[in-house]
Formats: C-alpha cells, structure tokens, sequence
C-alpha cells in the first residue's frame, strides 16, 4: 500500500504544487501546506476506491486540505519576520512565471475567496464542469453559475475602467 501511494503521488505531485502556489503565492506557509496535503491523502488512501481518477481524488483531498489550512492561517495573527524583500535579496524564480497580464490574472484571483480560487485554478487546469463538479462536490450547474460570477468578479478586478463606462 506505502509504494502504491508513494507511486500515486509522485506520478501526480503536480496537482499539490500547484494547489500550493494558488493558496500561498508569498511562499510563506507552502511547505506546511504541501506536508499537510500529503498527510491528509494518506490519511484518506485507505478509503479511496478508484471510483474516481486518482488526479480527481487527489485535487479534492487537496484544495480541501488547502481551504481548511488558508482559513486557520487567517485566524492566527500575523507573524512578522524577515522577508527577502526587506533584506533586498532577489528570488531567482521571480518574474519569470508573474509578468504583464499573468501577473496581474494573479494579483486578482489572489484576492478572491479560497472556494473561487479553487473553481477558477480547476478551470484554468482546463477540467471540465463535471470533473470540476466531481472534484469540488457540487453540482455542474451550481459550476456553471459560480464559474460566471468568477469570471466576472475578475474581469472587473482586472479592468476596472471598462466596467464603469
């Protein structure tokens, strides 16, 4: 069982990086988030029965683990400490992924609730509505409407100016 699911989690490590990235852009708690994922996929392996694809069990375990995590991070108070920023040591990774119109995409879904950034990471993973329904245990309608209010919740966030007129 151990090497089934090391095999599952190596094969799919994606789903939890990216699951990740989209709960803590900052890196600040993105090691514990991804310890904690995988703690509670192993914790729930036992039950999963290949009813589903592995990737859809895998997003479900893991954008729950996330939302749960994200909501106990907001209620602890804020922990001040030495950033990269604030001893001017530069982020090799930085700017290469964040520019133009994807940096500003971020910045946006950055400011959306942890349900919304979990719908719209799924359909910019280009999952369909019933994989997404599937994964997030709604309905494919329920989806759909959510999907809309996203997408123009970030239209406005994005283009403020076009929206007014």
């Amino acid at each position: 069982m151990e090497r089934e699911f090391i095999e599952m989690i190596n094969t799919h490590r994606g789903i939890i990086f990216k699951v990740c990235r989209m709960y803590d852009r900052e890196n600040r708690y993105r090691d514990d988030l991804f310890q904690e994922i995988v703690l509670q996929l192993w914790r729930s392996f036992p039950g999963f029965r290949d009813e589903a694809l592995p990737s859809t069990w895998m997003y479900r375990v893991a954008l729950n683990t996330a939302i749960t995590h994200f909501r106990k991070q907001k209620r602890k108070p804020e922990q001040q400490s030495l950033s990269a920023a604030e001893l001017r040591i530069s982020d090799p990774s930085a700017g290469q992924e964040d520019n133009g119109q994807a940096a500003l995409l971020n910045r946006a879904i950055d400011q959306l609730t942890s349900i919304e950034k979990a719908l719209i990471m799924l359909y910019l993973e280009e999952k369909n509505y019933n994989e997404i329904s599937e994964i997030m245990g709604i309905t494919t309608n329920h989806v759909g409407v959510k999907l809309n209010r996203i997408k123009t919740k970030l239209e406005q966030k994005i283009n403020p100016k076009k929206n007014e007129s």
